[in-house]
């Protein structure tokens, strides 16, 4: 026997790689081992998790024990090893020397006792460590001779410790009983291994990468999921994987930063495999059942769109309707009922199973409150080998599972977009749906691939055809314009109902003429007209369509509006309300009508009755007619109401003709500083929102920023339409203020020759004479100023709204001179300011014209008087040029700079004011935006100086603020 005390006891070595969460249990068989070298045996248990580190804190034990002079004897039980009887009690005895194997066909207590009496013989020798990993996959005889070996070595003097480990993980299959259940607690030293912090995974990682930036650590932490073993598997992996000699090191840079790349989400991006094997692992100790259900799990959270779903494009999907719709108990992905419901497991059990996995750190709750895999690596290991037939039909489970759950539609057709073809109508109807509510929230990229995925189910022709339309409209709208234009031509072959054929054809119509075919629009339209006899009204829509769409080309819009003419002469009852709208309108521009008998016209025609599918033409038409007679208000009203009844799945002429009416309201309002609230994006050729944009920027000051726009077109490749007059216009705007006059007058001459081919002469549209008569006069040619002023005012006053006339007559009274002009531009401020509307941008232009001709004829005082207001009212709208501009003619009217309100109510800008007014009213910013057709920000920004203005600091003190000033 040894001497108990030839030595005194030394703890278990710990590797410095190793997690601080395995001390207590080394210090556990450090003690044990102790008082086996002191004569005194016993048993220490150890627990945990797969993956927690069993083996590892054993193995560290039996090297030190070694170490220490005592013998230690091993065995490995792994599933599936059938060696036999007693085959893991063989393995512990194998190394001892003439040990003979018990006859396998003998009696099993027989061969116990024989081999216990081997182990107690040889214990007598030298102090002995038996060391059992994983003892709870041993086979039967070894397991009962091991725990009978454990209250053998609890009772009596035996220089033995009995050291095993054994697997306790919450499982689907509820567990066999372990190996202590028969054993007294006295007998046995327990310890559980607990899942690694978060702090102690980030040392570990940090130990092998100390240069490492924080988010990558923390991604490496949630990747390794508490396990030791996946942890140190991923590091392996990376290691492989980082370029030789470490992560790149920051170019040009003389620090040490270094700069690793993310850390990878799927494990096809790992090499050699070891953090995958080591998941397959850990799902194959946990068992079949648990196994399934966490690769349903994986599943299901793919199809949660876990960033592994995108949008035509690029960007990453939101859920549509989130946040609007409660996910019903057990119906959501992570949810325990869908789950168990799938995987065909208890769900009792996969709720206990979800709460285990996630206290160690396998699962985290995600964004919605359940559980997801803890990084999207870990979840694509576990799909590893999961066939793709596999993982469809289990989508389609879900998919159906959820339908009867009440699910929100959103989250079934995720599942639905992974599934493939499913064959059921109740599939294709979630998808609608689930489209409506991406639309609804502004997601157009998502509604694209729902309708994509819808049409991978069997339909019916006329369903078929609306979605191609629908998807075809989004298409076009979006970033793949030659995939819309066929799945619109496809539509319109099939034999759906006549208005589905009409929404088809108005859709692709408008999807040609946007791309410069005008022609083959209008030819598309009057051959779907001429197979729709007998329904009158649809092919009034098909007619007004026509009509609109021909805008875009010179000659087809001739040609059409003589067509309708013509038809309204001879045959009125073929020209419905908005083909007549259009008709108005068209005189409008030609100066055939005043504004005053446009209008009461217009407001005739909306007053009959109308065709859903012709409602948003004639709401269209009547909003440009109310905005060019200045009736402004009337014309907000018809467009909200046109907004309103567009659909956004399908494409319309109307749509984008309503929004540049909103943009025409604001520029006629001087509401400078909302026009460009965004940017437009660069397109094919120049539209109306760049034109009306770069006259705002030019206004607001931002002379850069509209150089840049000016600048973005090549204006010889752009389409030959209205939209590209407008630009010119604007370009001129830009250059003269700019300094460049002659180069304004060249694109203002160009407008309106252009303008003047298309029978658009009325000032009302583009007022090009009266500007290129300023260039004119400031050229030096008073003789050709005179006739282009004179013939805009003729022509403005055959409209007869105070600001076409009130800009004519300020421009001729400037060409003019003398007391005549300083009448004529007197005449212009009286028109102004007695307008009922605001027309505030033209009386500021028209008082500094006032200003300068009355310093001009000697009378400073009112001429200062003049100036001074058009400078505080430039500065109340934001119009930084026209405040530079009076500013600049007080001083050399010998005046100081006009004193502007700089707090108060007084002190804001026209678009502020107005602002503020919804706010106090009770407005979100959301809400305001939407109103108003602005950006949020620009909202924010805009109340963010009115604060500063009014010295106040809530949205609260806003009412208050404005009805104290």
């Amino acid at each position: 026997m040894p001497d108990p005390q030839r030595e005194q006891p030394r703890p278990v070595r710990l590797r410095p790689d190793r997690p601080g969460e395995h001390r207590e249990a080394a210090a556990l068989l450090a003690a044990g081992i102790a008082r086996a070298r002191s004569g005194t045996g016993g048993l220490v248990l150890l627990r945990g998790a797969t993956g927690t580190g069993r083996t590892s804190v054993l193995e560290a034990a039996a090297e030190d024990a070694a170490a220490q002079g005592v013998r230690v004897l091993r065995a490995r039980c792994a599933p599936g090893y059938e060696a036999g009887p007693f085959a893991a009690v063989h393995q512990l005895l194998d190394v001892v020397v003439e040990f003979e194997r018990p006859d396998p066909a003998g009696d099993e207590r027989e061969q116990a006792a024989l081999l216990r009496r081997i182990l107690y013989a040889h214990a007598d020798d030298t102090p002995m460590l038996l060391a059992v990993d994983d003892v709870h996959l041993a086979d039967g005889p070894s397991y009962r001779w091991l725990v009978e070996a454990a209250r053998h070595v609890g009772r009596l003097p035996l220089p033995v410790l009995l050291a095993v480990t054994e697997r306790s993980q919450y499982d689907i299959e509820p567990p066999a009983p372990g190996f202590t259940h028969t054993l007294s607690p006295a007998l046995v030293d327990t310890h559980t291994l607990a899942p690694l912090t978060a702090d102690s995974a980030a040392r570990l990682v940090r130990a092998e990468h100390p240069d490492a930036p924080p988010e990558w650590i923390a991604a490496c932490t949630r990747a390794g999921a508490g396990s030791p073993l996946l942890l140190r598997a991923l590091l392996d992996d990376l290691g492989a994987v980082l370029p030789a000699g470490g992560p790149h090191r920051s170019s040009g840079e003389a620090s040490t930063h270094i700069l690793y790349p993310p850390l990878p989400e799927t494990s096809a991006a790992l090499y050699p495999g070891s953090y995958p094997a080591a998941v397959h692992w850990w799902l194959d100790s946990a068992g079949p059942a648990t196994a399934e259900v966490a690769r349903v799990l994986a599943v299901l959270e793919e199809g949660r769109g876990g960033g592994t779903t995108e949008e035509p494009g690029g960007g990453k999907l939101e859920e549509p309707g989130r946040g609007t719709t409660a996910e019903p108990a057990g119906s959501a992905p992570g949810g325990a009922g869908l789950l168990a419901e799938v995987a065909g497991a208890d769900p009792v059990r996969v709720a206990g199973w979800l709460t285990a996995m996630t206290g160690l750190g396998v699962l985290r709750p995600g964004p919605d409150g359940h559980p997801r895999y803890a990084h999207p690596l870990l979840r694509d290991a576990v799909l590893t080998g999961v066939p793709d037939a596999r993982r469809r039909a289990v989508h389609r489970a879900a998919a159906e599972a959820m339908l009867h759950r009440g699910a929100p539609t959103g989250v079934m057709a995720r599942q639905l977009l992974l599934s493939g073809p499913v064959g059921a109508p109740w599939a294709p109807a979630v998808l609608r749906d689930a489209t409506a509510l991406a639309l609804r929230d502004g997601h157009s990229g998502q509604a694209v691939v729902f309708l994509r995925r819808a049409l991978e189910e069997p339909l019916p022709e006329d369903h078929r055809q609306r979605i191609l339309t629908e998807l075809g409209s989004l298409e076009c709208a979006g970033r793949d314009s030659s995939a819309g234009m066929t799945r619109l031509t496809e539509a319109l072959r099939l034999h759906g109902t006549p208005q589905d054929r009409v929404r088809a054809a108005v859709a692709l119509g408008t999807a040609l003429a946007g791309r410069g075919r005008t022609r083959a629009a209008v030819e598309v339209l009057r051959t779907v007209d001429g197979q729709l006899s007998g329904h009158p009204d649809l092919g009034a829509t098909l007619q007004t369509a026509t009509a609109l769409l021909s805008d875009q080309d010179q000659t087809v819009r001739q040609d059409v509006y003589r067509c309708l003419s013509d038809t309204a002469e001879h045959s009125p009852e073929l020209v419905g309300p908005a083909a007549r709208a259009l008709l108005v309108r068209y005189a409008a521009t030609a100066a055939l009508t005043s504004a005053d008998d446009a209008m009461r016209r217009v407001r005739a025609l909306l007053a009959e009755p109308a065709h859903p599918l012709t409602e948003p033409f004639l709401l269209g038409t009547a909003a440009a007619v109310a905005q060019w007679a200045d009736e402004l208000d009337e014309a907000d009203r018809l467009v909200d109401r046109g907004l309103a009844g567009q659909r956004p799945d399908l494409l319309h002429p109307m749509h984008a003709a309503l929004l540049n009416t909103r943009a025409d309201i604001a520029a006629a309002r001087g509401e400078y500083a909302l026009l460009p609230a965004e940017r437009p994006a660069p397109a094919a050729g120049p539209s109306n929102v760049h034109a009306t944009t770069l006259i705002a920027l030019v206004e607001t000051g931002r002379a850069e920023e509209a150089r840049r726009l000016a600048d973005g077109f090549d204006l010889r490749e752009a389409p030959d339409n209205w939209e590209l007059n407008r630009f010119l216009y604007a370009r001129g705007v830009q250059r003269a203020a700019a300094g460049d006059t002659a180069g304004a007058l060249l694109d203002f001459l160009e407008c309106g020759r252009r303008q003047t081919a298309r029978d658009v002469v009325s000032p009302v549209v583009t007022p090009w004479r009266s500007a290129a008569a300023e260039c004119r006069l400031a050229l030096g040619s008073p003789r050709e100023a005179l006739a282009l002023a004179e013939e805009e005012l003729r022509l403005a006053r055959v409209w007869n709204t105070p600001r076409t006339v009130g800009r004519s007559l300020r421009v001729l009274g400037t060409i003019t001179g003398g007391r005549r002009g300083l009448r004529l531009a007197e005449e212009a401020v009286g028109l102004l300011t007695d307008a009922p509307v605001a027309a505030e941008g033209e009386l500021v232009a028209a008082l500094l014209a006032q200003g300068r001709q009355l310093t001009a004829a000697g009378e400073r005082a009112r001429a200062r008087e003049c100036l001074r207001t058009a400078a505080r009212k430039a500065e109340r709208l934001g119009a930084v040029r026209l405040r530079t501009l009076a500013e600049a003619a007080l001083r050399e009217g010998g005046a100081r700079r006009a004193a502007t309100v700089r707090t108060g109510s007084g002190s804001l800008t026209g678009s502020e004011l107005r602002i503020a007014r919804l706010a106090a009213d009770g407005r979100t910013n959301a809400e305001i935006a939407g109103l108003l057709h602005l950006a949020r920000r620009t909202v924010e920004t805009h109340l963010t100086s009115t604060y500063k203005k009014l010295g106040i600091r809530r949205r609260a003190e806003l009412g208050q603020a404005l009805a104290g000033d």
